[in-house]
């Protein structure tokens, strides 16, 4: 008489453990470089808007008999409003005939928000920043100097002046 056995196919505890163990490790290692990927992405962000943002000044300037709009003549915290309407050489609104556009702007949609620490006003000052230096007390998402019409970043805590020529400069987050 013929005894048959019969085969028992499958993976053991020992083996399932240590294929629990491998995921685990790769799921350490990648995780993180998806946290990095969203915080690149949002300083990339940020200085496609700075770009952005200078661009329009200066031909806000050139439209305007070389003037900055008339709220950031004087300092302080300031919003984007004449950068995101349309007027005339003047500064004044432009209301022209019914369906007639403005001859100037608006220059930006809306009032850009600073991907690092979403704040969308601006510090109007008298003084130039220094890439990855302290921003001047009481600093929103923007600075901007009257004098020159130069424009900087915030860093996410509002603490420094974002360096847009080195991305990975630890002030930048602080």
């Amino acid at each position: 008489m013929r005894t048959y056995r019969t085969r028992q196919s499958g993976f053991t505890l020992v083996e399932i453990l240590i294929v629990v163990i491998i995921l685990g490790i790769l799921a350490a290692i990648v995780i993180p470089q998806f946290t990095n990927a969203s915080q690149d992405a949002r300083k990339n962000s940020l200085t496609s808007q700075l770009q952005t943002i200078r661009s329009q000044l200066e031909l806000y300037k050139l439209q305007h008999k070389d003037q900055l709009p008339l709220s950031f003549q004087t300092t302080g915290s300031k919003t984007w409003g004449e950068m995101i309407k349309q007027t005339d050489a003047d500064h004044a609104d432009y209301t022209g005939a019914a369906g007639q556009t403005g001859p100037f702007g608006p220059y930006l949609q809306a009032d850009p928000v600073n991907s690092l620490n979403n704040s969308a006003t601006v510090l109007v000052g008298t003084a130039d920043m220094t890439l990855g230096g302290a921003a001047p007390a009481g600093s929103d998402g923007w600075i901007l100097n009257n004098v020159d019409g130069k424009c900087w970043a915030t860093s996410s805590k509002f603490g420094f002046v974002y360096d847009e020529a080195n991305p990975s400069n630890t002030n930048n987050d602080n």
